[in-house]
């Protein structure tokens, strides 16, 4: 019998409900989470969960526990670069993955984001190499390649789009807002019940050692679909500046869902 347990760095919005789905099948689920409190309130629900904070100065908290006897560990950690563009999210990640390299970790899946391709791409799938121009693009694109040549390792990245679902609707946020820019732009997002799906799959059928674009198909531009959104929640709609006649954007799509994992979306965004 493989071992099966499975530990998911980052007990968040996303971390929780899939540790919850993950022992529904059957997988032993260990986590962690930023504070003692939180790690008490999930070990009271069940859940192994350990207080882990990581920075650029090294790691606080149970990393060993954490990582023993783990056949696979999932990276969420978010880079925390929208908040402070002053975070090396690199040295971050070169402090975990020296841990990892310390345990019996064999298998990762590494959750990044499309805004490793920038908007100059335009239309992008698997076989796109991301061009990042942004700090934020850049450094998520290091910490890929950090773990993707790991040679000890074998890491399967996930790029999600904008992450919807829950009590996450951009639209609450850009309700009754004026002169939005980018109102052409396709909308790249994934609602979370998909995003779940997905990396169960990739534990399922062992896909390691492959990048996935995790993005609904279906991508409306912008302002159609936040103008719908915000009428469907009675709000104020927003409005969208003038756009340019020869602006580019990306959009971003998968090959490799379909043709290696067989996946269909479920949830409409």
């Amino acid at each position: 019998m493989m071992n099966k347990t499975i530990s998911i760095a980052g007990l968040g919005w996303l971390g929780q409900p899939l540790a919850y789905r993950m022992a529904s099948l059957g997988y032993t689920v260990k986590g962690s989470v930023t504070t003692v409190e939180k790690a008490i309130l999930l070990q009271q629900n069940g859940f192994d969960a350990y207080p882990l904070e990581i920075s650029e100065y090294g790691i606080d908290g149970e990393i060993k526990a954490l990582l023993k006897n783990t056949y696979c560990l999932m990276v969420m950690i978010p880079p925390g670069l929208r908040k402070n563009t002053g975070a090396d999210y690199v040295l971050k990640m070169v402090h975990l993955l020296d841990e990892i390299k310390k345990s019996s970790v064999s298998k990762i899946i590494l959750v990044s984001s499309t805004s490793v391709y920038d908007d100059s791409q335009g239309k992008v799938t698997e076989k796109d190499k991301p061009e990042p121009q942004t700090i934020a693009g850049k450094q998520l694109r290091q910490v890929e390649e950090l773990f993707f040549n790991s040679e000890e390792l074998q890491t399967t990245i996930v790029r999600f789009g904008g992450l919807i679902g829950g009590s996450r609707n951009p639209a609450k946020y850009l309700a009754g807002r004026k002169d939005l820019a980018d109102g052409n732009a396709p909308v790249n997002l994934i609602h979370r019940d998909d995003c779940i799906n997905i990396l169960v799959e990739i534990l399922k059928q062992d896909a390691f050692g492959k990048v996935f674009n995790a993005v609904n198909p279906n991508h409306p531009k912008k302002s159609d679909y936040y103008i719908q959104k915000t009428k469907e929640l009675g709000m104020q709609p927003p409005t969208f500046a003038e756009a340019e006649s020869d602006e580019i954007f990306k959009q971003v799509d998968s090959e490799n869902l379909t043709t290696v994992l067989k996946y269909s979306f479920k949830s409409s965004i």
